[in-house]
């Protein structure tokens, strides 16, 4: 029983230590990797550097972004920071053009 007491403060600042910093950290690390291997071509993206550019090909361990016309760049996969817009997201006017569409269709039946 004595021995128990010694370790038990040593077992609590290991279970603060888990939750607070050690979890956390991995949850961050497990969504950066998916993050990486979901990446396609055509994703907007910004890398650890602040470059902004479009992922014009991917390979295992390396994507070519294109930051200008007729600039290409490559880069380390792991030097990605973030996705700014997917390929298959639609952009901030179609929306607005669907919804158009969509109206103009209403009153074209009337």
């Amino acid at each position: 029983m004595d021995g128990l007491t010694q370790f038990l403060p040593i077992i609590i600042m290991f279970a603060i230590f888990y939750f607070l910093l050690i979890r956390p950290q991995q949850k961050k690390a497990k969504q950066r990797n998916a993050m990486l291997a979901a990446l396609k071509k055509g994703d907007k993206i910004v890398t650890i550097g602040g470059m902004h550019g479009t992922i014009q090909d991917l390979n295992d361990d390396t994507v070519t972004l294109r930051i200008a016309h007729n600039v290409n760049v490559t880069f380390d996969r792991g030097a990605i920071n973030s996705v700014v817009s997917s390929s298959n997201e639609p952009t901030k006017n179609e929306p607005a053009k669907a919804e158009a569409k969509g109206e103009a269709e209403k009153e074209e039946s009337k």
